[in-house]
Parts: C-alpha cells; structure tokens; sequence
C-alpha cells in the first residue's frame, strides 16, 4: 500500500525512468542532459551514477561525453534526494566575475574571455562554473556549452543560446570547420618551424578520477599545429597552435611529446622551466584561446578574440 505523504525529512526516491530523446536534444552530452532531468540532484552524484554505469543508453553504459541521437532511450537511474535539496546558488561573485567576462553576444552565441582557474561547468570536486553561473544570470534562456577549454587555460569560450545554434557549430566542429588559435608559451627554444604533430592521445582515468592522457599508438588520431611567433633566446618560444581535432590535454600533451612543454603546465610540463617562468611572475598556465572563426550556412562569418591578458603580457615582457 502507497503511502499519500512523506514524513519531514524522509528521503525520496524518483524511481527509474526511460526517456526517450527527442529531436531538439539530439547532439547534447549524456551528463548535461541528466542534470537537466535531476535538478535536485548535486552534479557529485549525477557524475558518481555515471561511473558507476548505472546510466543506459539503449541498454549500454554511458560515459559522461558521450552525445545523445534523436531516438536514443536513455535509463535514468533510482536517486534518493532529501527534501529541500537542491545543487545550491551560485555565487554572486562568480556571476558577476562571469557577466563581466563576456566580450560579445548575439542572438546564436555568447563569447566569454575565460579567465584562468575558472571551470567551464560544476563537476569533479566543483559545485560550479561558467555554465552555471551564467544559466544562474539568464534562468529564462536556454543556455549550453558550444565546447570546452581546460580549468587552467583562458580565452574565448562559446555558449549557445538556441539548441539549433549549437547542434550546427558541433556539425562545424565535426567536418573540421571551425578554426581555433591558441597562444602558448613552450619551453626552450623551438627549432622545428612549421610543424603539424599528429600523434594518437590515449585517455585514461587513474585513481581519484583524474584525468591522465598519453601518447599512444592506440589512442585516438590526434592533430595539432606549431607555428613559432617570438623567440626568446634558448628558454622559452611563444607559439601559435591551431587544432585539428579537440581531445583532452591535446595541445599540453603534444608540446611535452615535442620536447616543449607548455608554461606552467604541472601535469605534463618541466619543473625546472615552470619554477624559471614563476620567478618571472608566471602564477597560471600560459596557454590561451585566442581565436575561433567559422561561416554559418548562411555564409555569414563568425570571428572572435580576445587578448593576452596582464599577467601573460607581462611575463614575455620580463622574457623580452
């Protein structure tokens, strides 16, 4: 026998559910669309239930990246939420760091000048992120990651307004494009001029959920370009990189299989280098989204920049 009411401070359980995913979610990440369906549910636990694969789709385990079809039927699991709950608010002082960081918008796209150190969305120790905070800013919209930088790398971030705006940049994405220049300052003096690096990159997750990525022949094709723009003598050279294809770590990871590892970069750089570069006021990793470009169908182009800031300039002015 059901009962009508739940007692003060009982737990609830939603109960499995199969959702069958329309057409206007199609091309959205297994784990966004889940937070969207648990909104009283902390993002820990939404990620913990994809861990574990007590998500499915069509019967199968999900990973968190993977990118829902018109048509998929997906397995929400049982979540038992206390009354009440909820994922929290966002700060004011990150929505209006976030707010602040926004350089251009219109009716498909916000542009946001990432700061350094600020996450693109809550998950993995973090309650929240650019995506929050500015879903926090606008509730009325409908807002959604266009793609992701790395916590510690700044620079041009797009959000997508309209779902349709956003299944089309990730078609651009996909067919190669979409162009994106980074800035990077490497270690050491490089000598390889124009160099296209397309070594495999292999994920793997290792205990306490951190991501690790290697060089690996069975890892997926992978492709990067190095242009230098500035040397500075045998320390450092400033580079321009363009990606190809957008794995994980990519670009910190090839510069390292160079022989030039990024600035700063404490997973995959030289410690000598990164405590030469802190001497000179470098406090983040120098890796910075500089451009992104493309032509909607309709033949109109998209552009947009952002600078190196303060820091950064400072850092090859003291290098200079």
């Amino acid at each position: 026998m059901s009962r009508a009411a739940t007692q003060p401070g009982e737990k609830l359980s939603t109960g499995v559910r199969h959702v069958d995913v329309a057409e206007d979610d199609a091309g959205q990440r297994i784990d966004n669309y889940l937070l969207r369906h648990l909104k009283s549910v902390p993002r820990s636990r939404v990620y913990r239930l994809l861990r574990k694969g007590e998500v499915r789709v069509n019967g199968k385990r999900a990973r968190a990246e993977y990118r829902l079809q018109a048509g998929d039927r997906v397995r929400i699991p049982p979540v038992r939420i206390e009354p009440g709950k909820s994922t929290g608010r966002v700060p004011d002082t990150l929505v209006q760091a976030v707010r602040a960081a926004i350089v251009h918008e219109d009716a498909d796209l916000i542009v946001i000048n990432k700061p350094a150190g600020l996450a693109v969305h809550g998950g993995s120790g973090l309650d929240f992120g650019v995506i929050e905070a500015l879903r926090a800013d606008r509730p009325q919209e409908t807002l959604e990651l266009a793609h992701r930088l790395d916590r510690e790398t700044s620079g041009c971030l797009l959000i997508a307004r309209k779902r349709s705006s956003l299944r089309e940049v990730h078609r651009l994405m996909r067919e190669g494009l979409v162009e994106k220049h980074y800035l990077a300052l490497v270690g050491g003096q490089w000598q390889l001029g124009k160099k296209r690096i397309d070594v495999p990159l292999a994920l793997r997750q290792v205990q306490g959920g951190e991501r690790v990525v290697k060089a690996r022949a069975d890892g997926k094709q992978s492709a990067t370009l190095f242009a230098p723009v500035q040397h500075f003598g045998k320390r450092a050279t400033l580079m321009d990189i363009a990606l190809e294809t957008g794995r994980t770590h990519q670009i910190r990871v090839h510069s390292a299989y160079a022989g030039h590892p990024v600035a700063g970069d404490d997973k995959y750089g030289d410690k000598d280098f990164n405590e030469q570069m802190r001497k000179l006021g470098l406090k983040r990793m120098f890796l910075h989204a500089q451009t992104i470009s493309f032509a909607w169908p309709n033949g109109r182009e998209f552009d947009a920049s952002v600078p190196l800031d303060d820091e950064l300039k400072a850092v090859l002015d003291r290098l200079g």
